[in-house]
């Protein structure tokens, strides 16, 4: 990553964030905005947060002398892109402000330069109508805050090149964040999920079910305790795939459409494919694996019951 050359055009918490992991990684990066003053700013905010960060263990000692050492704040958008091998595009969700900012962008920088977006929830199909020579282009999306969570999506159009996302990888793997690819798709996978899930937890306070501090103690304490480790399907496998069919049938007596059984779920467990204890589901687990897979699960459990213990509950309430 040494010799890699990226640009970051929107220099806000995010942009500066995503700065900040490319610079530790040994990325030469240029902060641009829509004018210096306002790069020079928020570069001079992320050189204090990194500061922050040293002092409370959360980035390496050196992080500050090779964060100011490799990102400087650039004079314009066209002077940053210009000679950059990478370029992200981390504006506010707004297409209108996204497709003026690409539009610039493709028109400075190199016709070689991959240029990638962080919008979470616009079509990159849609945002690629601004781009010049598209098939350079696709979705790169950090999450909020950018430095510490370790997933980002990386969403191609259907016109864009593989090998552009195959260097792309590289850049954020380098970073020692992990890579998911996921299709275009309205919400993609992260903010699908994510909405789904505060969708059904705001009708539970609508109906009544439970208050939102009860709501939030029942996800971080028991699906979402093992959310860190597993995802949704790793965690359905072990449970089994039979428990899961019937715990359907049992929503649809209240919500029939709701909760209306998955297709893919109806076909495995017809196929009498429950999950590890069977040695087939959604990840195919071997049988011979499952005695390890649970040691390890009960190991992280208790490994992050302990943190949660030492970090102890989060400011959210008054502790008088």
């Amino acid at each position: 990553m040494t010799n890699r050359i990226i640009a970051i055009v929107g220099s806000g918490y995010m942009g500066g964030g995503i700065a900040q992991v490319l610079a530790l990684s040994g990325a030469t990066v240029r902060l641009a905005d829509i004018s210096e003053e306002i790069a020079t700013k928020n570069y001079e905010r992320l050189i204090e947060e990194a500061r922050q960060f040293v002092a409370d263990d959360l980035f390496p000692a050196d992080a500050v002398e090779r964060i100011q050492k490799n990102v400087s704040p650039a004079a314009s958008i066209e002077e940053a892109v210009a000679d950059a091998d990478f370029i992200e595009e981390a504006v506010p969700e707004k297409i209108e402000i996204k497709h003026a900012t690409l539009k610039r962008i493709s028109e400075a920088a190199r016709p070689d330069a991959i240029i990638g977006s962080n919008t979470s929830t616009i079509l990159i199909s849609s945002l690629a109508e601004a781009v010049t020579n598209p098939s350079r282009f696709l979705g790169v999306h950090f999450s909020n805050p950018a430095p510490f969570i370790p997933g980002v999506e990386l969403i191609p159009h259907e016109g864009t090149d593989s090998a552009a996302i195959e260097v792309v990888e590289e850049i954020v793997r380098a970073t020692g964040k992990e890579t998911a690819r996921v299709k275009d798709a309205t919400g993609f996978v992260l903010n699908r999920l994510q909405y789904a899930l505060f969708h059904e937890a705001t009708q539970l306070v609508e109906e009544g079910v439970a208050t939102p501090e009860d709501i939030d103690t029942i996800v971080r304490t028991t699906f979402g305790f093992r959310l860190p480790v597993f995802g949704p399907f790793a965690i359905a496998d072990m449970a089994g795939l039979d428990v899961y069919s019937f715990c359907y049938a049992s929503l649809q007596t209240r919500w029939p459409e709701r909760f209306a059984t998955p297709d893919s779920l109806k076909e495995l467990v017809d196929a009498g494919k429950f999950g590890t204890k069977s040695g087939a589901g959604y990840l195919d687990v071997p049988a011979d694996r499952t005695a390890e897979l649970i040691a390890y699960r009960n190991k992280a459990y208790v490994a992050i019951k302990k943190l949660m213990d030492e970090l102890g509950p989060a400011p959210i309430h008054s502790s008088n």
